[in-house]
């Protein structure tokens, strides 16, 4: 199915029939990404006296409970709730779901022991380009980022300087294929967070971060749009599925 679409003048066609999943499936077992100390997510049938919610134990229906942590079991999109004082909600901040993204491809660089996305990475890989979101693929780039247990591994982050280089360039929907924008031990300062929803001084609600994306290697650097959809939790935080669409010229 071809849907035709102006931007900035120019028209294009997306097919909404060959869309580009770039979540990670979230499931049972100790085989699914995770970060942040958590367990994994466990799935249990309700059990109310006699009664099992699960066809192989011959009830009519299976009825499960769910048991997990957004924010470290797979992919995610989080609002200003995550950092601020006040109870904010994405199922409050995230009003649209369709937005013009680039996708760029960043080799972090080595910095005091670290491994980092500086300011010079962006504005090199940008050249310019101006978008409503940015998502942002590192390298190495194997599926196995689909099964990383990021716990207590120092994982690459995003420098202070290169977020604020993304607020400056306009993005509002920064999606990224690591457990944080931040580094993992930081005595919980969350510049990078802070920068990019400049808490508490000059918030911007509408702004929102996707972590644990993966973005295939078929994937080629662009423009594409993107789809970004949540469970309506009132929460800081959802389980997401990021979705994008080829743009291709008339």
């Amino acid at each position: 199915m071809l849907a035709n679409i102006t931007y900035l003048g120019k028209d294009y066609k997306i097919d909404l029939f060959a869309p580009i999943d770039i979540s990670i499936p979230l499931h049972t077992g100790a085989n699914c990404v995770n970060a942040w100390y958590v367990p994994p997510m466990r799935i249990e049938p309700v059990i109310i006296g006699d009664w099992i919610g699960d066809v192989n134990e011959g009830s009519g229906v299976n009825f499960r409970n769910i048991f997990f942590n957004p924010h470290g079991n797979g992919t995610h999109t989080e609002c200003v709730g995550h950092i601020s004082k006040e109870f904010i909600t994405i199922n409050q901040c995230l009003r649209k779901f369709f937005f013009v993204a680039e996708v760029v491809t960043l080799l972090p660089e080595e910095k005091d022991g670290d491994l980092v996305i500086t300011r010079n990475n962006l504005a090199i890989a940008l050249k310019g380009k101006k978008a409503e979101a940015l998502i942002i693929r590192t390298l190495s780039n194997s599926p196995a980022k689909c099964s990383a247990q990021y716990s207590n591994t120092n994982p690459p982050y995003l420098e202070k300087e290169a977020m604020q280089f993304i607020v400056e360039s306009g993005f509002n929907h920064l999606l990224i294929d690591l457990p944080s924008v931040d580094k993992e031990k930081d005595n919980g300062e969350l510049a990078s967070h802070h920068a990019f929803w400049e808490y508490p001084h000059n918030t911007q609600p509408h702004r929102t971060i996707t972590e644990l994306i993966y973005v295939p290697n078929s994937v080629f650097d662009g423009t594409y749009i993107l789809n970004l959809q949540i469970a309506s939790f009132e929460n800081d935080a959802s389980p997401s599925k990021p979705v994008l669409f080829s743009l291709f010229n008339y």
